[in-house]
């Protein structure tokens, strides 16, 4: 099972950048997209459908804003649309995909960088999205989290940790919640098999046009998989040289038994 998690900010634009161009090359058997901004109906996807991927589309109430979508050339066997939490439904945040025994859920968590009141509501959403796993977890023990997490966990994953030690991203209390959610029973792929790898970045700000090129970024992109998934990862890796939105593709391979 060959899995990417591709933050697009905007399939649109990525379209127009050559984005069905790179999926026409195979690069992975589902696609995870985030921040699609845009319904399956404003976007082009008969050209996706035409390579063999099966197009779901969860996408915000609030017209170009946000939006989840996955593309799949392996059948799932179920589709949920949402968590169930009403504020992150309306926004078109999480997107959950059944293959089997397996459950993938594919999530665009918020940003807190326009103030301080999405700041909180990200502390918010993070805690009800944590709760909504652990249920999940009952009943669907085999977990795969895909998505832009919008939190750097470590120094490690950011160009300048000191630098933005009060950036939203980057806080104390981000990142505490996501070091216990790897605590908690859960492996980050890319980190399980590239413990040491530096200027492993998944992300870069557009304020800055250089900063790409310098590989200022910060890694906020990740593939999660339940503890009972981890000894299945053949290959963890990050595509910094595909370029159709201000992030780039992670990617997964697992072993399906």
């Amino acid at each position: 099972m060959r899995i990417i998690s591709y933050n697009v900010n905007g399939i649109r634009a990525a379209i127009k950048k050559g984005f069905i161009d790179w999926l026409s090359t195979n690069p992975a058997d589902i696609i995870c997209l985030q921040e699609t901004k845009a319904t399956k109906d404003d976007a082009d996807y008969k050209s996706i459908e035409a390579l063999g991927y099966e197009t779901f589309w969860f996408s915000a109430q609030k017209k170009g804003y946000s939006g989840v979508a996955v593309f799949t050339k392996i059948k799932p066997t179920n589709i949920v649309y949402g968590n169930g939490i009403e504020q992150s439904d309306f926004e078109g945040r999480v997107i959950r995909v059944d293959f089997g025994d397996i459950t993938l859920i594919n999530a665009y968590y918020p940003s807190g960088t326009s103030g301080d009141e999405r700041q909180t509501y990200k502390y918010q959403w993070l805690n009800e999205f944590n709760d909504y796993l652990n249920k999940l977890k009952e009943t669907r023990p085999k977990l795969i989290v895909t998505g832009d997490y919008n939190i750097a966990n470590h120094p490690i994953d950011i160009h300048d940790p000191k630098g933005n030690k009060n950036s939203s991203g980057f806080l104390p209390e981000e990142r505490e919640w996501l070091t216990n959610f790897y605590q908690t029973g859960w492996v980050d792929s890319f980190r399980h098999l590239n413990p040491d790898t530096k200027d492993a970045y998944t992300w870069w700000s557009q304020r800055f046009p250089t900063v790409r090129l310098q590989n200022k970024g910060w890694r906020i992109d990740y593939i999660s998989v339940t503890d009972n998934l981890k000894d299945r990862i053949t290959a963890a890796t990050i595509y910094p040289d595909v370029k159709h939105s201000d992030h780039c593709p992670i990617y997964l391979e697992l072993k399906v038994v």
